[in-house]
């Protein structure tokens, strides 16, 4: 264990507490978590910023509401069912289609109108909420991953996470459903992540269970040198996203829709650091290189420039 820590430390890589003092505290106002913490007023704002979202069929806030989600999903065969302030892939329930009147879980199972009523009524209870707060819960569009991605995840929809520092991306990772984490992309549910190179869009080498893997594990298809599809413009749309919610750091999620290209799923005001494991690099370099630049540039695009300068050179 500790000739791990001592390679971490050699690699550069920032620990909890430096990124917490360092970035989070310094750069992100606590007034705009909310802008983040609650998925519902992100996809408000990332609409009427032009950016693309999964589009929302409908909002159930208390419920009395629930009885409505029949009209909701009836010109919907498949749907997401989602926590605003949920996290972790915690409360999503992925919808792929309905038989016999049942719906059909993206797990196999078969949901009863029922039992999607009273998992609702658990969302709107808080139980999948930050702080155990009551929350809403968000119907929305099921994203179909690009059929690019087929080989190298399981069932789930993979995400492209990217940390954002004063708008320009400084690390990438791309997260793996697999049979482990039940189609979910989250790391401690056991997705693969693989770390991505900012200036090419390649993969490099992918972590599992906090340990180095080359194969998927369910498929067993090589993770590594694997080309993200539409990699300029999804590095400039988390570029973007800086000037959406004006936090300093920042996590952005992004999916690839295999008809409407990438499409921002989610916000995080506190994005977790397996992001350097994933890519075998710690992000201090680059970190305290913009953390000294006395300006950014102007437009999202000069920032994801400077994001794919800065991989080459640091």
């Amino acid at each position: 264990m500790f000739k791990v820590l001592l390679n971490l430390k050699r690699a550069g890589v920032v620990g909890i507490n430096r990124r917490n003092a360092d970035y989070i505290l310094r750069y992100n106002e606590r007034s705009l978590y909310p802008l983040v913490d609650d998925k519902l007023r992100t996809k408000r704002l990332a609409i009427a910023a032009g950016i693309a979202v999964p589009e929302l069929y409908g909002v159930i806030e208390i419920e009395h509401d629930i009885g409505h989600l029949p009209d909701i999903v009836n010109s919907h065969k498949d749907f997401v069912v989602k926590p605003a302030h949920g996290s972790g892939g915690n409360g999503i329930y992925v919808i792929i289609g309905q038989i016999n009147n049942r719906y059909q879980h993206n797990n196999g199972s078969l949901l009863t109108e029922e039992d999607l009523e009273y998992h609702i009524s658990n969302i709107l209870s808080g139980m999948y909420s930050l702080g155990g707060q009551p929350d809403h819960a968000l119907i929305e569009y099921r994203v179909k991953f690009d059929p690019i991605f087929e080989s190298i995840s399981y069932r789930g929809v993979p995400d492209i996470r990217t940390v954002v520092f004063r708008g320009i991306p400084v690390a990438s990772m791309v997260r793996l459903p697999t049979r482990m984490s039940d189609g979910k992309a989250n790391l401690h549910q056991g997705a693969v992540g693989a770390g991505i190179d900012l200036a090419t869009g390649l993969t490099t080498h992918a972590v599992w269970q906090n340990q180095p893997v080359e194969q998927h594990p369910d498929t067993g298809a090589n993770i590594g040198n694997f080309k993200i599809p539409h990699w300029d413009k999804l590095l400039a749309l988390a570029s973007q996203c800086y000037e959406l919610v004006g936090l300093g750091y920042l996590g952005v999620d992004v999916v690839l829709d295999r008809e409407l290209g990438p499409l921002v799923l989610e916000l995080n005001a506190r994005p977790g650091l397996s992001i350097q494991i994933a890519n075998g690099k710690g992000m201090q370099k680059r970190l305290r290189y913009i953390d000294q630049l006395a300006e950014t540039p102007a437009s999202a695009q000069e920032r994801a420039s400077l994001a794919q300068d800065l991989c080459v050179r640091l």
